[in-house]
């Protein structure tokens, strides 16, 4: 029955047993083995000497500390996984450390052993504070910090407030937390860690220290989790490993679970090492190798080896998303290696990247990158949005062949031009090309005109750069949107205002013309219906530019070789800021004659 107290066990015998033979033993209970502890746990980092990648705020910190001059809030912000809540762990160590003796003060070489530093590497320590923000968002929340902050710490130098993923407080939270955080007790600091910097709000960025964890590089990991596979006594290949730390994309966190996955699969007792090939079936990826076949298969337009490659990358397990993605990594990677040359002796790169992938880049110009950089970065989205994922990149791959076939777009052009030089006599009935006019309307300018005295604007376009040089935005959007022209005759403007100009549009027209120009300038209005405006004659200017030039026999020729193309702009070096001709230059030889007054 529940509530009664079970009989003690009864003491064992003083004799030997019922037929004389000795009393067996009874077993001992097997000590329970230690639970499990993942390498993102067991080897993290306890002092700045183990933080890896993050040189620069390790420097300050230090110095920080080492001067005496350590701020009461510390912002850390960067991606998942590099180390933001171990550097605050450290930082709460730092200040409430006191040495082997207990003698010590705050320092950037916690001890380890004192008090204090076992008991925050404990995660048990009453003075230093966790929260997670994306659990605890609320005002209510801050308020019980707030009100925490008012008591000097129970054991500890310094009371340390960690609040991970800051940016998930609400703005009332955030606003409670203001004032404190401005002015916090002398025995309290607060570290504060997110991946999202851009929703903390500035007012309480400008009251923290912030530090921008960057991503850790791939060397940088390759050669932390050698040091950890040693440690664990597991062998790996340096390729192996490789592909954690390009995987892990630049987190350590991420890599170590990677790591603790490639160690897991295998088989109890074996010592052989974790290869290449095991760790890219773990991930779902291709192998690296099969990556460049596939690159020089699709570059050399064979679609029957690249659909075969793919096949054999699917059968063992790869995403074919990923397979894109990985052959857009090695396009811009070889593009590099093409760029820079110097790049093949980098250790950053692997080892097939700067053999084979110089090779290769020696092969292949930088055009033609630039165009398989492009269809794969389009295909990588169509593949991710596609009902059938593996049909989606068969089809990238076999588009990818067939442009392997065609000359880059600049050889396109010369040999176009080289067929257009001399172009065919019309057929009878047919439009003839219509050569361009000869300067194409544009006009050579030797230098600047000078004029001994102003001049008044010679047009109402000249009237809207004025005020556009005088910066005045918003009344030159209105007469560049806002208003028709009905009459130009300095000193006299009669305008069609539109549903949307201001009513104070003319006077304030007139106070800009006399201030700039020193005349008395009359702005009338009028409603007779006028010429467009300057941004419809623009848009009008626009479409005309674009019908001669898909009527020019070379477009017409670039458009046909690439079906789906099109004109996007024309731009004409000749036309102003309105998108319309220039205007006239006067003639030097009509004068105009002053009437005196």
């Amino acid at each position: 029955m529940s509530g009664q107290t079970e009989d003690p066990a009864p003491p064992p015998p003083a004799g030997p047993g019922l037929f004389g033979e000795a009393l067996p033993e009874a077993p001992k209970p097997a000590d329970p083995a230690p639970a499990y502890r993942v390498l993102a746990r067991k080897y993290r980092p306890r002092s700045f000497d183990d933080l890896i990648g993050q040189d620069a705020m390790v420097r300050t910190l230090r110095n920080a500390f080492a001067t005496g001059r350590v701020a009461h809030a510390f912002m850390l912000t960067g991606v998942r996984g590099v180390g933001k809540t171990t550097t605050a762990r450290i930082i709460a160590r730092c200040l409430n450390c006191t040495g082997p003796d207990g003698t010590g003060g705050p320092t950037a070489e916690p001890c380890g052993v004192c008090a204090e530093c076992r008991a925050i590497l404990a995660d048990r320590h009453p003075d230093v504070v966790e929260m997670d923000a994306a659990s605890r968002t609320g005002v209510d929340d801050v308020r019980e910090i707030i009100e925490a902050t008012r008591f000097r710490p129970m054991q500890a130098r310094t009371k340390v407030f960690i609040i991970d993923e800051v940016h998930m407080l609400s703005r009332n939270a955030f606003n409670a937390l203001l004032k404190t955080l401005e002015e916090p007790p002398p025995h309290v600091k607060f570290v504060f860690a997110t991946t999202e910097l851009r929703k903390v709000p500035v007012t309480v960025l400008s009251r923290c220290q912030r530090f921008d964890l960057r991503r850790v590089r791939v060397a940088e990991l390759a050669a932390r989790f050698a040091r950890i596979a040693a440690a664990e006594q597991v062998a790996a290949e340096p390729a192996a490993l490789d592909l954690i730390a390009r995987a892990a994309d630049g987190s350590v966190r991420d890599g170590l679970s990677m790591l603790d996955q490639a160690i897991a699969q295998r088989d109890a007792g074996d010592d052989a090492p974790i290869t290449a090939a095991q760790v890219a079936e773990m991930l779902g990826l291709a192998d690296r190798e099969a990556v460049f076949d596939l690159l020089e298969a699709v570059l050399a337009g064979q679609p029957a080896a690249a659909l075969a490659l793919t096949e054999r990358a699917y059968e063992r397990g790869a995403d074919l998303g990923l397979l894109l993605a990985d052959l857009l990594a090695l396009v811009h990677i070889l593009t590099r290696l093409k760029t820079i040359p110097a790049l093949r002796d980098s250790p950053e790169l692997p080892e097939a990247e700067r053999s084979r992938g110089a090779a290769l880049a020696e092969r292949v110009s930088v055009p033609t990158l630039a165009r398989a950089w492009q269809m794969l970065l389009k295909g990588v989205n169509e593949v991710e949005f596609a009902p059938d994922r593996r049909a989606a990149a068969e089809m990238v791959l076999i588009r990818l062949c067939h442009v392997a076939e065609l000359p880059p777009p600049g050889e396109l052009v010369r040999r176009l031009t080289a067929a257009t030089d001399a172009p065919p006599a019309p057929s009878p009935g047919s439009p003839a090309a219509t050569p361009a006019p000869s300067g194409g309307g544009a006009r050579a300018v030797n230098g600047p005109v000078l004029s001994a005295a102003p001049a008044l604007p010679a047009s109402f376009r000249a009237v809207a750069a004025l005020i556009a040089e005088r910066r005045e935005a918003l009344l030159h959007a209105h007469l560049v949107h806002s208003v028709r022209l009905v009459r130009f005759a300095p000193p006299v403007i009669e305008l069609h205002p539109l549903a949307e100009a201001p009513r104070d549009l003319a006077p304030r027209l007139a106070a800009a013309l006399l201030e700039a120009t020193g005349a008395r300038w009359t702005i009338a209005l009028s409603t007779e219906p006028g010429e467009p405006t300057l941004a419809e004659q623009g848009s009008a200017a626009d479409a005309s530019r674009r019908a001669a030039a898909a009527d020019h026999p070379l477009v017409r020729a670039i458009l046909a070789a690439f079906p789906g193309a099109r004109i996007e702009t024309v731009h004409d070096e000749t036309a102003d800021a309105y998108g319309l001709p220039a205007d006239p230059a006067p003639d030097p030889d009509d004068e105009t004659e002053e009437t005196a007054e």
